[in-house]
């Protein structure tokens, strides 16, 4: 019999030492060519260890270790404060190989070096204080549900309980949505605060992105300086902080777009793995009862071909969508609102053919697809939950660009 009231189990985070930052010397010579040939070199690691990291519901320590001294997480922290401000393209060339060798622990790295561009968000002098003492941060960035924040002298009281904590598990700061009272009612904010305030349930029990480790996050009327904290509104619109501080147009793209691009980028390594693992497969494989690999057989071939071509789409989609994002800001309403929109569907639309792809690879594989050892598999179930994230929902997604399309104004708030 359950106990209800026994206390949840916490989660075992690994919070980093500090101690693993690039040297200056090593900074100055970590140019965007460089940090993309040392991510396409660790591919290999994250896909050995992937079953691993579904084990332990967490990326592989080794692993994370071996992503932070390749430098990837400068790559969206602004010059002025010693990081790299990758282009769109360079962010999503960095990104894939970890993606195609493990899509749990490329998700995480994903949001983690994105919401380094998040902080850049918050005001200035909380920049200059975090980024002064950590050249990057790894942090979780948790929206829902909200959390309640009240004001007092000199910061906010936080409580909450937010799900999805992406990053968590190894993370040295924590960023959470909450509302803050205001007089035309509740005002939502972003607040940061040091990941060892924070409460770690270990719940992430799921049936693909299993080794994201994305538990839930705790917080019970913690106190949260005032600079910690930013209203939500400007930075959707790109009109935020960042904007002023920073030169890059990359600072001043809007939120949401930005947050589906990163989420993306994953799925679309899933899938450029699956079709190379697919591709090895058929030279090698005859089916019970046939005579010839499959790749010799028409109907093989032509699996390949649609889902290669499904993936070729998606990835030209995405990258699209990502340069159209940076400096979108500038563009005033309601037009902005529908560039949102048709990027968000956009986007949706490109994943929806990840997973597409996916499936039809593995509808052609046979029953050894389901070996857990098949690294199919763990594509198909990653791409099940990666699509099933509320910004990739086409149906809401579709009616949203539908209505624009008419003249209607959005019957959503995520937008």
């Amino acid at each position: 019999m359950n106990d209800s009231t026994a206390a949840p189990r916490l989660a075992e985070c690994q919070i980093p030492p500090g101690d693993d930052f690039l040297s200056a010397e090593e900074l100055a010579q970590l140019t965007p060519e460089r940090l993309i040939e040392r991510t396409r070199a660790l591919k290999p690691l994250l896909a050995n260890h992937a079953r691993e990291a579904e084990r332990l519901r967490r990326p592989v320590d080794a692993v994370w270790a071996a992503i932070r001294k390749s430098g990837y997480f400068y790559l969206m922290v602004p010059r002025r404060f010693g990081g790299l401000e990758l282009t769109p393209d360079e962010y999503i060339d960095a990104t894939l190989p970890l993606a195609e060798g493990c899509a749990s622990t490329g998700w995480v790295a994903s949001f983690c070096a994105q919401h380094n561009w998040l902080l850049a968000q918050f005001p200035e002098e909380t920049q200059a204080e975090i980024w002064g003492r950590h050249p990057y941060i790894v942090a979780p960035s948790v929206a829902a549900p909200p959390g309640k924040a009240d004001p007092v002298e000199g910061g906010y009281r936080l409580t909450g309980h937010w799900k999805w904590g992406t990053g968590v598990m190894h993370a040295d700061w924590v960023m959470v949505n909450a509302f803050v009272p205001g007089d035309a009612g509740p005002v939502m904010h972003m607040f940061i605060l040091p990941a060892g305030d924070a409460t770690v349930i270990d719940n992430w029990h799921v049936d693909g992105m299993i080794g994201t480790g994305s538990n839930d996050i705790l917080l019970s009327d913690l106190f949260v300086a005032s600079h910690r904290a930013f209203p939500v509104g400007p930075a959707r619109s790109g009109r935020g902080h960042a904007a002023r501080l920073h030169d890059n147009p990359l600072y001043a793209s809007p939120m949401l777009p930005s947050l589906a691009v990163t989420a993306a980028i994953p799925a679309l390594g899933a899938a450029r793995s699956a079709l190379g693992l697919t591709r090895e497969r058929l030279a090698g494989h005859v089916k019970m009862g046939s005579e010839g690999t499959q790749a010799e057989k028409p109907a093989a071939q032509m699996r390949l071909a649609r889902a290669d071509m499904l993936v070729r789409s998606a990835e030209l989609a995405i990258r699209d969508a990502a340069r159209r994002n940076v400096g979108l800001g500038v563009i005033d309403e309601p037009e902005q609102t529908q560039e949102r929109i048709q990027l968000r569907g956009q986007i949706a639309f490109a994943v929806g053919q990840c997973r597409e792809a996916i499936q039809t690879l593995c509808e052609s594989s046979g029953s050894s697809v389901h070996n857990l050892d098949n690294p199919l598999q763990r594509a198909l179930r990653d791409i099940q939950v990666m699509a099933s994230h509320v910004v990739y929902d086409l149906d809401v997604a579709t009616e949203l660009h539908g209505r624009a399309l008419v003249g209607l104004a959005p019957n959503s708030t995520l937008t």
